[in-house]
């Protein structure tokens, strides 16, 4: 006999015992889609390139997981997890679709291009797992409004990989933001870089190419419209292509802005004016994506918030201005003005916003815990939106008018129909 079942015979004996009914919450005996505590996380990987091998080995450094699956549409990134996993063959997949049907999975970590996030993270809810999802959240408003609401309707545990929200640092600089350490803010500067570092180089205008046999490309693209083949497209450059990613607007702007709102307090809404100007991008070749720009969020409320690219990595993170002081936080890097900024130490009755040491182990201990995690769907989804918003801006080529309650733009179609990104063929997002 287990020792669960063991344990379980115990308590039923022991409330017996004492002549009174012991009623054990579902979580305790991992029903419901929890995970009992007492047991190892099992977690699948979707997408494991670079980004997504990364997260496999932190979650494997984890003695509470077990991965039990890795899925890739490159048989070569799949190979190279399998062997690092430590797993058989069945148990690496090209289809995620597969992953989800497992009865043995509790979580997926799904860290595959941009256009994908939504499909997969509503599939994942509604098959009952939990979700590491990749930043941003989604590919589009409507389709991060989507994961939201699989996620609530499930029941789902979701960390969205925005990790800044996890170093020390950048959570002391918001808290001393949020508590008026620096006075009223106004403003926020939020710098990216403003030059595409494209593996392999920029080659002009790529021509179409065969398709390897190891990598299924018919399922890289998915719900992305067809295009010709060309490596040049694919696994790391992806980011730069608008069918996929609007460049460093979202790869970096999905970290930053993060910050930026958590500082703020602006987690629950967004900005309601956006205007994107000074915007280049290349104007040959497949990257089409803006490499520079100039984004300027205004809030209902007065907030500032601008977004600009520059290749001085100096000034690449968020700064915090305000009335009396400023702070500057990215990743290990904390500035202050005035330098005594540095000794505040935070009072009875300040703001303690939500601290979590790692942001791996935080989502499995969310998992086990059916707790809060340090970006959950809500706040990823905000976060993603101011982006989004700012792409929008970037490709109608003028200023947008924004409504968070409604999360559309009123009466201005053009840029409603840029809220959600088209899906071809068979794929939908699932609520």
């Amino acid at each position: 006999m287990s020792h669960a079942m063991n344990r379980r015979r115990f308590l039923a004996t022991s409330a017996a015992g004492l002549g009174t009914p012991l009623i054990l919450p579902a979580r305790i005996l991992g029903k419901d889609g929890a995970v009992a505590p007492n047991s190892k996380v099992r977690l699948a990987c979707i997408g494991v390139g670079g980004m997504g091998t990364g997260n496999m080995q932190s979650f494997l450094n984890d003695e509470r997981v077990q991965v039990v699956a890795v899925c890739d549409v490159d048989a070569t990134h799949r190979e190279a997890a399998r062997n690092i996993a430590g797993l058989k063959e069945a148990d690496a997949y090209g289809d995620f679709r597969e992953v989800l049907a497992r009865k043995d999975v509790d979580a997926v970590m799904n860290a595959t291009p941009d256009h994908w996030h939504a499909c997969i993270a509503t599939a994942a809810a509604a098959a009952g797992k939990d979700l590491y999802t990749e930043k941003p959240l989604a590919g589009g408003i409507a389709d991060g409004r989507a994961v939201c609401d699989a996620v609530k309707t499930h029941q789902r545990v979701l960390q969205c990989g925005t990790w800044r929200r996890s170093v020390m640092k950048t959570r002391l600089a918001c808290e001393w933001v949020r508590n008026g350490y620096i006075g009223e803010v106004k403003l926020i500067e939020v710098g990216v870089p403003g030059r595409f570092a494209i593996a392999g180089g920029f080659t002009g205008t790529e021509a179409p190419q065969e398709v390897p046999p190891a990598l299924d490309y018919e399922m890289w693209l998915g719900p992305a419209r067809a295009a010709a083949y060309t490596a040049a497209r694919c696994h790391f450059n992806f980011r730069w292509i608008n069918d996929y990613a609007p460049g460093y607007i979202t790869d970096w702007g999905a970290h930053f802005l993060d910050v930026a709102q958590w500082g703020a307090g602006m987690d629950e809404t967004t900005a309601t004016e956006i205007s994107a100007t000074e915007v280049t991008r290349r104007g040959e070749g497949i990257y089409d994506a803006p490499e520079s720009f100039r984004i300027e969020y205004q809030y209902a409320h007065g907030l500032r918030i601008v977004m600009f690219s520059t290749t001085d990595q100096n000034k690449w993170g968020v700064r915090f201005v305000g009335s009396s002081g400023s702070i500057f936080t990215e990743n290990e890097r904390l500035e202050t003005d005035p330098a005594s900024l540095r000794t505040v130490k935070l009072k009875d009755g300040d703001i303690r916003l939500f601290e979590s040491k790692s942001h791996h182990r935080n989502f499995i201990d969310a998992v086990l815990s059916r707790g809060q995690t340090a970006a959950p769907a809500p706040a990823a989804h905000r976060a993603a939106t101011m982006c989004h918003l700012g792409a929008i801006s970037a490709a109608l080529g003028r200023p947008v008018t924004y409504d968070p309650a409604a999360e559309n733009f009123g009466r201005d179609e053009p840029a409603n129909a840029l809220l959600s990104c088209p899906l071809r063929g068979p794929w939908k997002l699932t609520v």
